[in-house]
């Protein structure tokens, strides 16, 4: 049995946070994932890597509710959520963090993450998250007043994954952290992003450009081509394909 078979087998009989199978997504007649199968266990952080139009966005959009599949299953801890609204699946505690960041620009900081929180009425607690949030990313404790909008490319990003965060989510879905953002600011988000699996065991689905730092904090991961999953393996393993060397990481 080959390491990557023995990876899937695992990958197989672990609990899974969220399943994906045989999933079709279509703009108007134009197919955009064809048949896309994934897994993602509990405390896991799975990455999906390809080509700037491969449907890696379009995924996570059909999974948090945001676009309707055409047929296929998703399955969230076990029960299906596809095709369910998206304030739905985010009650059952799926968060969504998308490409671009999308804060509310004209809203504070306070206010951006308190949106996060929409859903709950926990109130107390809530207050309580919003301090944990500024121990986890200081900036945003440091700028808690500031508009938005006035925020640095890095400095919104870390306000987006807090603002999912103050809904209390099981899974993380990021899609593309690190576009248009500092080097340093990166490492600093992708290192809080480890911390919160380690530490808190947050489960998570990663998007993310930067094929070489993705494949460096994941654990296992899938390479999308043309709305089809084309390799999958552990991450350490696929990082060492040839293919992937090539075209991902130029070498």
């Amino acid at each position: 049995m080959t390491s990557e078979t023995r990876m899937n087998d695992e990958n197989a009989s672990a609990p899974m946070m969220l399943a994906v199978d045989d999933l079709e997504v279509r703009y108007g007649v134009i197919p955009a994932l064809h048949g896309v199968t994934l897994k993602v266990p509990k405390g896991s952080i799975v990455t999906l890597i390809g080509a700037n139009g491969a449907g890696k966005s379009t995924l996570l959009r059909a999974i948090s509710g945001l676009v309707a599949p055409h047929v296929g299953s998703i399955l969230l801890e076990g029960s299906e959520i596809a095709g369910h609204p998206a304030h739905t699946i985010v009650s059952r505690g799926l968060a969504h963090v998308p490409e671009g960041r999308l804060v509310f620009p004209d809203l504070t900081v306070k206010e951006n993450l308190m949106m996060g929180a929409y859903l709950r009425r926990d109130r107390r607690e809530i207050i309580g998250d919003l301090e944990w949030v500024g121990e986890f990313f200081p900036r945003l404790r440091e700028r808690i007043g500031q508009l938005a909008g006035t925020l640095s490319g890095g400095e919104q990003q870390m306000l987006a994954i807090g603002r999912a965060l103050m809904g209390r989510p099981k899974c993380l879905l990021l899609d593309e952290p690190s576009l248009g953002i500092a080097p340093l600011l990166v490492e600093t988000i992708f290192s809080r992003l480890v911390d919160l699996n380690r530490e808190r065991g947050m489960t998570m689905l990663l998007v993310e450009q930067n094929a070489s730092l993705a494949l460096r904090v994941s654990d296992y991961a899938y390479v999308l081509e043309t709305g089809r999953i084309h390799l999958e393996g552990p991450s350490v393993e696929i990082k060492n394909r040839p293919e992937v060397q090539a075209a991902y990481l130029g070498y």
